[in-house]
């Protein structure tokens, strides 16, 4: 029996062990996807204890703990850090074949040195260990992006932020590359309440007025620049599902004039202000160089009390299965038509829209990039070791896996680097697999330099980075 996360862990033969240790393990990482604020890097913030830096945001350890029959109160309430460290040790090892049971314990085995197993009996024993090494320097925000080995950070920013950690980290000369990226959610969800208050915001940001969906148009415009000279050069989209129905402009500027009324907007309604915004969005990133990141099929705060209780983005979200299939391929070939469409990633959170995405990423190929078309890697409850496994396996199936960008935290975490870890483990045993059972070729050097490609040198090129 092999020794629990030991230094071949998830490597299963020889070429997968030459893979990941002479070649994988080293690489910088390009993490251009995360939630991390960025305020803590600015601040080069301090963690009082392993509650705030582990659990603090994270409704991925959430719902864990939530699942084990834990009051909220303990969970997201006024509970004291210690309590809710203990619910979540106590919860941790009854979820063996979770993904978190293999993070977790490699964060504390990389970043604190511990290689026991956490639960409830060892609860008092990591919280004295983690709280301790956390006063160390080391443990800063910055630090631990430092140790971590990572060269980009891609931050999630609204188009009326004011960016101004981002211009204080650069300031700061802090080596890695920290940038922003544009997420204009709340512009593009005409159907909120809050939708005619935010575009008075994004004005008040574009230093102008709003009032009419030309003027919407040309404040973005304004901030895209904005973006674009603090360094942005990705976009980012979570939605549920993919808008294509065009209409006139009169129509556009009548659904727009509606909602900033405060009136109700139709599904049909949503559906063609979304598509105009999108349209007009995606021309822009291509012709600044941006990269187009699309996520959708996830259906979000099905459980309405929770929602009024305590929030979005406090793990109560799902999978979506409703397919967005015909639209999203509508959707790049409107773009692609108008020699508009930018690079893209696409990332669904139904599994079984892979074989989708793998196919239909080689419709729309082109020469700004390899690979100019990414099917996203296993995304939130997918990015577990089958899930990973699942989506690489048909992306080598259908396109080209050399292609591939890799592997993205999208998390709020500074110690989830450790996530990169995991992905290369996965991706070096796959490649290792079938090298050992003769269903390629073993060159080591070249699947090493492959290897090397997607943990790092790929998104940097297809990121700007290099």
């Amino acid at each position: 029996m092999k020794a629990f996360l030991d230094e071949d862990f998830l490597l299963q033969n020889e070429p997968a062990k030459k893979l990941y240790h002479n070649w994988a393990s080293s690489m910088p990482i390009v993490d251009y996807h995360c939630h991390i604020d960025p305020r803590d890097i600015a601040e080069d913030r301090r963690f009082e204890n392993i509650t705030q830096v582990w659990l603090g945001g994270d409704h991925y350890k959430w719902r864990l703990i939530r699942s084990n029959g834990v009051p909220e109160e303990e969970i997201t309430g006024n509970a004291p850090d210690r309590v809710k460290f203990q619910r979540f040790a106590e919860a941790l090892p009854r979820a063996i074949g979770n993904p978190l049971y293999h993070w977790t314990h490699l964060e504390l085995k990389r970043y604190f040195g511990y290689d026991g197993v956490l639960n409830g009996d060892t609860a008092e024993e990591v919280w004295n260990l983690c709280n301790a090494k956390l006063q160390e320097p080391d443990f800063s925000a910055k630090n631990l992006i430092l140790r971590s080995n990572v060269a980009y950070v891609g931050t999630t920013d609204d188009p009326a932020d004011s960016l101004v950690y981002h211009k204080a980290i650069r300031e700061s000369g802090f080596t890695p590359r920290v940038s922003p990226s544009w997420r204009p959610d709340r512009a593009i969800k005409i159907e909120k309440p809050d939708f005619a208050g935010y575009i008075a915001s994004l004005g008040t940001a574009a230093g102008m007025e709003i009032s009419t969906f030309t003027q919407l148009l040309e404040a973005l415009s304004n901030r895209l620049t904005f973006f674009h000279d603090a360094g942005c050069r990705a976009s980012d989209h979570g939605l549920e599902g993919i808008p294509c129905r065009q209409a006139e402009g009169q129509e556009v500027e009548r659904i727009f004039q509606k909602a900033m009324n405060r009136e109700m907007v139709s599904q049909e309604e949503k559906e063609i202000y979304q598509t105009a915004l999108l349209r007009f969005l995606g021309g822009e990133y291509a012709r600044r160089g941006w990269v187009m990141q699309i996520h959708f099929s996830a259906m979000r705060n099905p459980n309405s009390r929770m929602f009024a209780a305590i929030g979005p983005d406090t793990g109560f979200d799902c999978v979506d299965i409703d397919s967005s299939a015909r639209k999203l391929g509508a959707f790049l070939d409107m773009l692609d038509r108008e020699n508009a469409l930018p690079k893209t990633v696409l990332y669904s959170l139904n599994p079984s829209d892979n074989t989708f995405l793998g196919s239909l990423i080689g419709s729309f190929q082109g020469t700004e990039a390899r690979g100019k078309v990414q099917h996203g890697c296993a995304w939130w409850f997918n990015d577990t070791k089958t899930g990973m496994e699942a989506q690489l396996t048909n992306l080598a199936n259908l396109s080209i896996l050399g292609n591939f960008i890799g592997m993205l935290t999208d998390s709020r975490s500074l110690l989830s680097y450790t996530r990169h870890e995991y992905f290369r483990r996965i991706l070096c045993n796959l490649i290792g697999t079938w090298a050992e059972n003769g269903e390629i070729f073993w060159d080591e050097k070249f699947l090493g330099n492959l290897v090397q490609d997607i943990c790092y040198r790929n998104a940097a090129k297809y990121f700007g980075l290099e």
